[in-house]
């Protein structure tokens, strides 16, 4: 059954899972302990897949651009944590944010992303802003692997607390009209 409590402009469902970042030792990561910054949640199938880690690494590799745009990014999928720490050891390298087990399903059927049938998650990126509201949520199959470019665009627009045009880039105008409504 799918979260009817999940919509852009209401509260981000909260959850803990346990997580990794890269070799170090597992933790419970709950998300309302990133409150006060963006983040970035996005759901993946798989470890040992074929899009998947071209996404785990895109991320990874501009975190930076995240960084200055005071987002934190979190990684989601439903494998245990032995896995994801074969993953990175194994194929992905040095992973700069955490990926978090939702082995029991719970973060994935908040967010609606959880296929049962097959135990794995859709592509789901969501962007939450610092009082923790959700500010995006886009779903696509999982055969194609989702833009980190415009993750980063639609943040940066997000951030700018105005309205802004289609096709809208970091650097241009806005429209100029203040976005104070959280519930859009």
């Amino acid at each position: 059954m799918a979260n009817q409590n999940l919509r852009v402009g209401l509260m981000a469902p909260d959850f803990t899972l346990k997580g990794v970042i890269g070799s170090a030792e597992p933790e419970n990561i709950r998300l309302s302990d990133y409150r006060g910054c963006w983040t970035v949640l996005f759901f993946y199938p798989q470890d040992f897949s074929i899009v998947c880690p071209t996404e785990v690494k895109e991320f990874s590799q501009r975190i930076d651009e995240f960084d200055q745009l005071d987002a934190s990014v979190l990684g989601v999928s439903t494998q245990n944590i032995d896995s994801h720490r074969h993953w990175i050891a194994e194929q992905l390298g040095n992973i700069r944010y955490p990926l978090l087990a939702d082995t029991e399903f719970a973060a994935s059927k908040l967010y609606n992303t959880l296929i049962p049938e097959q135990g794995i998650a859709l592509r789901g990126t969501f962007i939450i802003d610092p009082r923790g509201v959700l500010r995006l949520a886009l779903y696509h199959d999982n055969a194609v692997g989702r833009s980190v470019t415009e993750t980063l665009r639609v943040l940066a627009a997000l951030r700018t607390g105005e309205y802004c045009p289609a096709e809208w880039q970091p650097g241009e105008p806005t429209l100029g009209i203040p976005n104070d409504d959280t519930s859009l």
